[in-house]
């Protein structure tokens, strides 16, 4: 079996729609990067923020090539918005596993159901259409929600990186999780 993300599917929800990233999504992009709220949930408030719309622009024009990682803008169907990102990325086609990343564009996004939504139409696609065998991710301590989705998705703790962030003037640990295609749980409700 043959394991690429060069195909770049859309994919239908019943409150997003999952495409792939384009150029006329860039702005949205360089909003989600300097969003302050987004960079405390990601762990880099303190880099510098990355990203002109120039830089963002040839990214998205590089992922649509790439077979190597898989990069889909969530977009809302209700009203076409650009609310976020999500990306497979990290293939290890050998083993058939990859790393997941989500990031929403703040609170026009956050508990609205979208990143609930995205991860469960990505794993979908990673598992049923890829053939993925795992699929991992990293999330903050001081990240439960993003937690908390992971963890309905079929995402299960597998161990702690203790102290790895600095922020805000404290330690905060990092937790991986990773799901893998046996044990999922149903992804389609």
């Amino acid at each position: 079996m043959v394991v690429s993300f060069g195909v770049k599917p859309q994919l239908v929800g019943k409150l997003v729609t999952l495409r792939p990233v384009t150029v006329a999504d860039a702005p949205g992009l360089v909003e989600l990067l300097h969003d302050p709220e987004v960079r405390r949930l990601t762990g880099t408030p303190g880099r510098p923020r990355p990203g002109t719309l120039q830089r963002a622009e040839q990214w998205y024009r590089d992922c649509a090539s790439a077979e190597d990682r898989l990069d889909l803008a969530i977009v809302e169907r209700a009203g076409g918005t650009y609310v976020g990102e999500v990306a497979l990325a990290d293939l290890d086609a050998g083993n058939r596993s990859c790393s997941f990343r989500i990031s929403l564009v703040g609170p026009r996004a956050f508990g609205r159901g979208y990143g609930s939504e995205a991860t469960r139409l990505t794993l979908g696609h990673a598992f049923d259409t890829v053939g993925l065998h795992r699929v991992e991710l990293e999330v903050y301590e001081s990240n439960p929600r993003a937690r908390h989705v992971y963890e309905r998705a079929g995402f299960v703790h597998e161990g702690t990186k203790r102290e790895a962030l600095h922020q805000d003037g404290a330690w905060i640990d990092a937790h991986q999780l990773a799901v893998l295609a046996s044990d999922r749980p149903d992804l389609t409700t």
